[in-house]
């Protein structure tokens, strides 16, 4: 009996096999970066008990798209090394292109301007006020009145500029935001 297990953990697909198990690896990865992506900037920064909930479901809802029935030592390797190769080659494009990277990645996003939420923005973004109001007691602040920006950061921090500081007076800091 531990025989058949043992040859079973350690037997390897075929080279066909292997290539079909690393090609669907490969569609999974784009398709779960692409939806990963569209969820937004928040899921990034921000992750809750069921974005993480999320996440596992994820990771075994896939698991047999990219494996099937192969359970082998080696299937799974092939599928890790996939999917390390193709991680490593989706940075090197983001790295080369900034189109690609400004696609992926996104940029800031005002959300509090001059103590007045952007609530269109922020229902673009998936943040709410409680989010932001959290992030102003995180500075020190009680209101939005006493935050002169509040910025989406690309990685789905909030960024707070409070009023009274000397950084929001100079204009040339935020030109690369665009204002709503």
């Amino acid at each position: 009996m531990a025989g058949n297990w043992l040859s079973s953990v350690f037997s390897h697909p075929t080279l066909a096999g292997s290539a079909f198990i690393a090609g669907k690896t490969a569609v999974v990865y784009i398709f779960l970066v692409a939806g990963l992506r569209l969820m937004g900037k928040r899921e990034l920064g921000q992750m809750n008990t069921y974005d993480l909930v999320l996440i596992i479901v994820l990771a075994n809802a896939v698991q047999n798209a990219m494996v099937g029935s192969d359970n082998s030592l080696i299937g799974g390797m092939v599928a890790a090394t996939t999917l390390l190769i193709m991680n490593r080659l989706f940075t090197h494009v983001m790295d080369c292109s900034d189109r690609v990277e400004h696609f992926m990645v996104g940029e800031p996003a005002i959300i509090l301007n001059d103590g007045e939420l952007l609530v269109d923005r922020m229902r673009r973004e998936g943040i709410t006020r409680a989010q932001v109001m959290a992030a102003l007691r995180e500075h020190g602040l009680e209101k939005t009145g006493d935050a002169h920006l509040c910025i989406l950061e690309v990685d789905g921090t909030i960024s707070v500029v409070p009023r009274d500081s000397a950084v929001h007076r100079t204009k040339r800091h935020f030109r690369a935001f665009r204002m709503p």
